[in-house]
């Protein structure tokens, strides 16, 4: 067998359509719209510094001068990837003086991270 062979998906040897599951699957798809919105909060998780910054969210709140010394880049490039983060609603963040901690927007992050590490380590 050919390594190409082992990553093509197996097709059945005869074409058959399976109303009843094909009926079962239409009417409970979502909507195109949802199912783009849906790619694309994946695609925010697609990119390693990013999933570096929620990292450090789940253990604290902290700023853009903290998160860039804990991942030691510039805080350029943490303004510029929590800007995208915050767009995508995925953190949150709050003014205390001159200072503008950041969070992870809510709960809903972490456990789509959370799943995401174990489906990994499995």
């Amino acid at each position: 067998m050919h390594k190409h062979d082992e990553l093509e998906a197996e097709c059945c040897e005869n074409t058959e359509v399976h109303e009843d599951l094909l009926q079962m699957v239409r009417s409970n798809m979502p909507e195109k719209e949802k199912l783009e919105d849906l790619a694309g909060l994946f695609k925010v998780f697609g990119d390693p510094t990013r999933i570096q910054i929620l990292f450090v969210l789940f253990e604290a709140e902290v700023c853009v001068c903290d998160l860039a010394a804990a991942l030691d880049m510039t805080s350029s490039a943490i303004s510029h990837q929590l800007s995208f983060l915050k767009q995508n609603k995925l953190v949150k963040s709050r003014r205390e003086g001159k200072s503008v901690f950041y969070s992870l927007a809510d709960d809903h992050v972490r456990t789509i991270v959370a799943q995401g590490m174990d489906h990994v380590n499995e």
